[in-house]
């Protein structure tokens, strides 16, 4: 039999490697929908709204999906959840911390009581059966279709979505279809060895898998967009939009969770996704507001960067010290 030290390696193995693909299916199948979407005639601003952001959320839809059908349904809750937090408390705290983040008044007319209201839908949702059902799934699903439609409807026709690459537009039938098949591929595989290599490790090191869900996986599939985010900081060109965050999160909840459930019923399993995790998910959404108009407003400083990395800092060291 494998000793426990190698079954850890071999399974943080298989993690890095779920993660690598998940980050080149994502980019191929990013790549290959914007270009579909220029076929199709369909505007910038539009591709960048509503393509760009469905097809960058399918990484996490992959992993949640193949937990919940994995019977792994803590992994594709936190996972999400997990995902929310990262994406505020990391992503945005370390990219402050780097550069200065200018907030447009777009945060408070729209996306951030948007956001809100979603991540206290998902909680009542939860709380309420302890199961996100398909009727659940169904009804955060067509919220985030409202939710576009207002968002399109709300921006000006010469919006500028940079995000999208126009030189997509001239890609050839070919390209696209290979393209299509290379980011399915490894997004497929890509979930199933991240999930597989965090169920292992959970069980070597003792750990509920609700733990790895909110910090293994959630990090790691945040990874990208914080190193994206750090190394345009640094380089002082836009780093990241709050907006894009926030609606990152947004998807998250909506589209992957809402998707899965459709697909298969999320059961709460673990009690601190409902104690402990998703409260944290709606402190650092509500934080945010008090956040931007403190001091400086409309403006992410370094020193709120800091403040928030350091709430996700204790965050992790709570939630490993309650395994």
């Amino acid at each position: 039999m494998l000793s426990s030290r190698k079954i850890i390696f071999m399974s943080i193995v298989l993690v890095i490697l779920g993660l690598i693909l998940l980050v080149v299916g994502g980019e191929f199948l990013v790549r290959s929908s914007v270009a579909l979407s220029f076929k199709f005639n369909i505007s910038k601003m539009v591709i960048g709204m509503t393509v760009v952001s469905f097809a960058t959320s399918l990484p996490e839809l992959l992993v949640s999906l193949q937990a919940a059908l994995a019977g792994s349904p803590a992994i594709a809750l936190n996972n999400v959840i997990g995902s929310n937090i990262a994406n505020i408390g990391l992503v945005l705290g370390l990219t402050a911390m780097v550069g200065t983040i200018v907030v447009d008044k777009s945060f408070y007319k729209l996306n951030w009581p948007a956001m809100m209201l979603f991540s206290i839908v998902l909680y009542y949702f939860l709380y309420n059966d302890n199961v996100l059902s398909a009727l659940e799934g169904f009804i955060l699903f067509v919220g985030i279709i409202f939710f576009l439609l207002i968002l399109i409807r709300s921006s000006k026709k010469d919006t500028v979505v940079e995000d999208v690459d126009e030189t997509l537009a001239i890609v050839s039938n070919f390209k696209i279809i290979l393209w299509l098949l290379i980011g399915g591929s490894a997004l497929c595989f890509g979930s199933e060895w991240l999930v597989d290599g965090a169920k292992d490790i959970a069980i070597s090191l003792g750990v509920s898998e609700a733990v790895i869900g909110v910090s293994l996986i959630a990090v790691g599939t945040s990874v990208p967009e914080l190193a994206a985010s750090v190394i345009a900081a640094a380089k002082q060109e836009k780093a990241i939009s709050l907006g894009n965050l926030i609606g990152s999160n947004i998807f998250n909840i909506c589209s992957v969770l809402g998707l899965t459930a459709i697909i298969k019923p999320i059961p709460v399993t673990e009690s601190q996704i409902l104690t402990n995790d998703i409260f944290w998910m709606l402190g650092y959404a509500l934080i945010l507001l008090p956040l931007v108009f403190i001091k400086k407003k409309f403006e992410i400083s370094r020193l709120k960067g800091f403040f928030l990395v350091l709430c996700y800092g204790i965050f992790i060291v709570i939630v490993f010290s309650k395994k």
